[in-house]
């Protein structure tokens, strides 16, 4: 592999294998001196007899090469030449320098006397170029020679003949002394190129590239004198135009082009008969090379607006580019781009591309999946930025318009926008992240598995370089020295692992011996001393100290099987090693020896035991959260409690500077200022999740703490600012249990999920665009078609906040007294319904929030579980554990009133109710927790049971002529029941590796459609006509509920946007193209209970469920419109 400097991403080498197989051997080049790729190999490659330097070859040596090369090419040259030669030659020389001599004598006649050649290899490069002028024209050569070096990756013979032929400059030079043969077309003579192809030879180098064979200057001496010689000043740019010209298609097909020839003295418009160059050449085959040559010569020719127009800011230029050749090469593009273009825009869409990246990844690369991307990520800027974004955003929904299949169109901004924190989400081939860790000097990120798999990511290019096999358990712990180039690991294999993380090479692996005995409380710790190279390991009831160069033992402690330790931490600075034991016993040892300096009980602690601890290395301490939530600071002099929490001590994390303490119990995070006794409390008030808390971290500056909790959510608080809330974030769907902090970026990642995110928190005061609902509870309800929405104000559950879209900001509040359960909204009687724990439903005229209406319990204290309001909101059901209130509403002035209950009715079965909905003529369908369904008449006080879902039923919902009901659960089954034989239609699911149940469920309007919201953060689309699942969409957020508009639906996420989007669908017959076809593993099923009847009379025996698709199973009846000519 020559010429490894021409890399572009020559920071890493991946790619490159360290070891290889037998009698394989990899051969690079590389130029030393300036910093470039050799450095990066010398980093990774550390074996010094892996590198030879080629020096200059000696007199003789050099005089021994030219004679080899003379006989290979059958040449002699006369005693007079070969004294000139060796005359002209160095003492020493390079092999280039002596190619370039030995071509220049295999020309010599003997009855010339020849020029003494050049000194140099550059002198000798300027000589060739000036032979190829003289026998070709100066002109002609430099243009050549200026097109080839000025391509990004070289020219085909037919590209460069076509370029020719469009260079108004190449082609007065060659008709200056004759016209053309033809009045209508003019070409560049093909005789021409030949000539000077033969007499370029050994200089021309053919590379295959994409598919295409195509010409590249050989040597790097020839490519910089090339550009000295030819492509200085304004030379470059018009070379990169007329390349520009030639990819970009302006002069094909017939278009004709002025030229004036020297003999004709007129202009003539002619035909130059060039190569078209249309994006697709079909339907399936893409134009590569200009997709790869044009933005390249746009840029370079200065021609940045057109760049920006039919490039950056073309969807059709877009999407082809992802379809061939991934997101990556459309950052590619961006990258390239970007630094030459004073345009914020081009930065939006840079970002937008990167934060499709999950999507891609789960569906694989689409048309329909990157214009809804887009199109939902960059709508919030089209008014601001018209110019690219707002282009953008017109081509989509242009492209939607004619969109042949059926089809989610986004009407505005609902994905996380370019702008905000998220950085990027990513994932591997591993399952769930137990551990992280930054190397932040060589910006990469380390992460554990619970396959023992851990995988190194360069954050910058944001892929992985390494994928580290070693360890057959869980990964526990990771710990990063030696200025992010090294890393020790533990796993529950009871061994470490030291790495090399630019190499990915393992230095060494030590078996730890720690106790196998699962009733065994396990700890799993890590402490690498830099300066006395020692890594300390703690598991189990045993402590190592080993040699970090030499994997050797310092030293084992063997502790009490029956009293393990819980924490251990290493103070440095009083070269002791301290743990504590789970009856409370503090042990002190030498960390250099490992000899027992002391013991002793805890005094500030009684019946508790330890649960996490953290060392503070400035003060010399130990912080010890217990079970029973004491906090208690330990040293070598005894212990003191510091606080008493509510609950059980979950966490301890410190600041980089130990300057503040974290302590995380039940749903709360308590924060502490250190002081001269140890630490006390930082504010008054706690940190608060909706659900228990799991880990933080601090920011850069002390000014920020960043809080993960169970409900997969992740809090940005200002400790500045008292602990306000900045913003809330929603982690990768699964409990946020690990963070970590690398400079201003912060990772979040799960056990649960093979996926992390990615968040630059370094501008997290600054208020985003557009300004996203803060709701962490999911309990949320729009009015006004989606002006305004509802939800439970955060730090106080009482109160319902008012948020107005439009605006950004809260609008107003409403005080509930009592903390709220869920809401409903009666738009067309624009009232709102709070249901509250008390069991008390208020109702707010959302005309005048002054006036309240109070719907008491039917029993004192019973929380209400969810409501229903029925089509034409005249009736709404109340339901509680096993109790279901229904009341009439009527018009009324000045707001309509409520009367009842009408009815009221008890399940009398031992689980409690999930979900309810309401018909007008007063029949309930309810579900249970364990997946019971019921149809209850009230009119004659009879239920009536449907058949059991296997899970729970999630959500319950009644079309609008109230003739059907779709019913969701868990396990992502959805039921289609006909009320009136009650019975199911059909039974339709959806399984992908993802997918983990419904979350919620709506009717089209006109009953033709059933939207659904899945927990896997998808929207799918279900035909009531025959059960065909007709589009699946990746919001990237759970969808709260559903609500349906004439023709689509409005639906508020997780993210803190509203969905509104329309569905295109030419037809309610399946589609002709099956919605899964990107998925790697996804499929869908629909059992037709008339056609298992029609089975049965016929006694037939065969699957029923035979109606199926897979994702990874396509199916292409389109012939290729491209052909090779031989």
């Amino acid at each position: 592999m020559d010429d490894l400097d021409s890399v572009r991403h020559a920071r890493r080498v991946p790619w490159l294998p360290l070891n290889c197989p037998p009698r394989v051997h990899l051969i690079l080049s590389a130029c030393s001196g300036a910093l470039g790729v050799l450095d990066t190999l010398q980093r990774v490659l550390l074996d010094p007899e892996a590198y030879w330097e080629v020096k200059p070859l000696s007199g003789n040596q050099g005089q021994q090469m030219i004679q080899l090369l003379l006989a290979a090419a059958r040449r002699t040259l006369s005693p007079v030449h070969t004294d000139l030669l060796w005359a002209s030659l160095p003492e020493c020389g390079n092999p280039g320098r002596l190619r370039l001599a030995f071509e220049e004598a295999r020309k010599w006649a003997s009855f010339t006397v020849p020029v003494p050649l050049a000194t140099t290899a550059e002198e000798a490069t300027h000589q060739l170029c000036t032979r190829l002028e003289q026998t070709h024209g100066q002109l002609l050569v430099a243009h050549v020679l200026g097109y080839i070096v000025s391509s990004r990756h070289g020219l085909s013979e037919a590209e460069l003949k076509d370029v020719l032929s469009l260079d108004d400059e190449v082609l007065q030079d060659v008709y200056r002394d004759w016209t053309p043969p033809s009045k209508e077309l003019l070409r560049f003579p093909p005789l021409l190129w030949v000539r000077l192809r033969r007499d370029l030879g050994y200089y021309l180098a053919r590379r295959p590239v994409d598919g295409f064979t195509l010409l590249a200057i050989a040597h790097r001496q020839l490519v910089e004198v090339v550009r000295e010689r030819y492509l200085s000043g304004s030379e470059r740019a018009k070379r990169h135009g007329v390349l520009a010209d030639f990819f970009s298609g302006t002069w094909s097909q017939g278009t004709k082009k002025l030229i004036t020839l020297p003999l004709v003295g007129k202009p003539l418009n002619l035909d130059r008969k060039v190569a078209p160059q249309p994006l697709w050449f079909s339907h399936t085959v893409a134009n590569l090379r200009k997709l790869k040559e044009l933005p390249y010569h746009l840029l370079h020719s200065g021609r940045l607006e057109e760049l920006k127009q039919e490039v950056l800011g073309s969807m059709s230029w877009i999407s082809c580019r992802g379809i061939s050749g991934g997101i990556e090469d459309l950052l590619d593009d961006f990258d390239l781009c970007a630094p030459h273009l004073d345009s914020p825009e081009v930065g939006l869409v840079r970002e937008a591309l990167q934060l499709c990246r999950p999507a891609v990844e789960l569906r694989g690369m689409e048309r329909s999946l990157l214009y809804t991307e887009l199109l939902a990520r960059l709508h919030f800027f089209a008014t601001s930025h018209p110019a690219l974004v707002g282009q953008l955003c017109q081509q989509a929904q242009s492209w939607f318009q004619l969109c042949a299949h059926p089809v989610l169109v986004p009407l505005g901004g609902f994905l996380q926008p370019p702008g905000g924190p998220l950085r990027a989400t990513l994932s591997g081939c591993h399952k769930g992240i137990t551990a992280m860790a930054w190397g932040v000097e060589e910006k990469l990120l380390v992460i554990g598995t619970q396959d023992g798999i851990m995988a190194v990511w360069d954050m910058e290019e944001q892929h992985v370089i390494h994928m580290l096999t070693g360890h057959t358990g869980e990964v526990r712990c990771v710990k990063i020295f030696a200025k992010g180039t090294l890393a020790n690991s533990a796993s529950k294999d009871y061994t470490l692992h030291l790495w090399n993380l630019l190499s990915g090479q393992e230095k060494f692996t030590i078996w730890d011996g720690g106790s196998k005995n699962p009733a065994e409380p396990q700890i799993w710790n890590l402490h690498v001393d830099e300066a006395h190279k020692v890594v300390y390991s703690a598991s189990g009831s045993k402590i190592n100290a080993w040699n970090l160069e030499t994997a050797e033992p310092v030293f084992h402690i063997l502790g009490d099987a029956s009293d393990p330790w819980m924490c251990m931490a290493v103070l440095a600075s009083q070269a002791t090693l301290l743990t504590v034991s789970r009856d409370g016993v503090v042990s002190l040892w030498s960390s250099a020896t490992g000899k027992l300096q002391g013991k002793q009980h805890m005094s500030s602690i009684k019946e508790e035991t330890p649960t996490c601890a953290v060392s503070v290395q400035k003060q010399g301490k130990l912080v010890t959260g217990f079970s029973n939530g004491s906090i208690s600071l330990v040293s070598s002099k005894g212990d003191r409690l510091l606080e008493k929490l509510p609950d059980a001590v979950r966490f301890l994390v410190v600041s980089e500077d130990e300057s503040l303490l974290a302590a995380g119990f039940g749903r709360s995070v308590r924060i502490f200022l250190a002081d001269s006794r140890g630490f006390r409390r930082f504010m008054a008030m706690d940190l608060e999740h909706e659900d228990m808390v799991e880990t933080a971290v601090f920011g850069t500056e002390n000014n920020l703490i960043i809080t993960g909790s169970l409900d997969a959510l992740i809090q940005v608080w200002s400790l500045s600012e008292q602990g306000t809330l900045l913003d809330i974030l929603e982690g990768v769907g699964a409990p946020v249990s690990l963070l970590a902090r690398g400079g201003a970026l912060v990772a979040s990642a799960s056990p649960q999920s093979s996926s992390f995110k990615v968040w630059d928190l370094s501008d997290a005061h600054r208020s985003r665009v557009p300004a996203p609902f803060l709701d962490r509870t999911g309990l949320t309800a729009v009015s006004h078609n989606g002006s305004y929405v509802y939800f439970p104000k955060i730090g106080d559950k009482n109160k319902v906040t008012i948020w107005d879209l439009a605006e950004g900001e809260e609008q107003d509040s409403l005080d509930t007294s009592s903390e709220i359960r869920c809401l409903e909204v009666a738009e067309q009687r624009k009232l709102l319904f709070t249901g509250l724990v008390s069991g008390v439903v208020l109702v707010f005229p959302l005309n005048s929030r002054q006036d309240v209406i109070c719907i008491p319990p039917p029993e004192a204290r019973k929380a209400i579980n969810c409501m229903s309001l029925s089509k034409c909101e005249d009736r709404l059901a109340i339901a509680y554990d096993n109790i279901v209130l229904v009341l009439d509403i009527t018009s009324g002035d000045p707001c309509p009133v409520i009367d009842g209950p009408r009815y009221t009715f008890y399940t009398q079965l031992p689980e409690t109710l999930s979900s309810v909905a309401i018909l007008t003529d007063y029949r309930v369908v309810y579900s249970m927790t364990n997946g019971d369904l019921f149809l209850y008449e009230c009119a004659t006080s009879k239920a009536f049971p449907l058949e059991t879902h296997r899970s729970r039923v999630a959500c319950v919902e009644v079309s609008h002529k109230e003739q059907l009901v779709v019913s969701g659960s868990e396990d992502a089954l959805l039921c289609l029941w006909d009320l009136q034989a009650r019975k199911w239609k059909f039974e339709m699911s959806y399984t992908s590796s993802y997918c983990r149940g419904v979350q919620c469920a709506c009717f089209s309007k006109d009953d033709k459609y059933v939207y659904v919201g899945l927990k896997d953060r998808s929207i799918l689309v279900w035909s009531v006509l025959d059960g065909t699942l007709l589009t699946v969409q990746f919001v990237h957020a759970v969808v709260n509920r559903i609500i349906p508009t004439t023709s689509g639906f409005i639906a508020p996420t997780r993210h803190g946007y509203l969905i509104r989007e329309n569905f295109q669908c030419l037809s309610a017959k399946a589609s002709p193209q099956d919605p899964l076809k990107n998925f790697k593993k996804a499929m869908w099923m629909v059992k037709s209970r008339q056609r298992e009847e029609l089975v049965a009379a016929a006694g037939a025996p065969q699957d029923l469920e035979s109606e199926s698709a897979q994702g990874n199973e396509t199916k292409s009846n389109k012939c290729s419109q491209v052909c090779l000519i031989v």
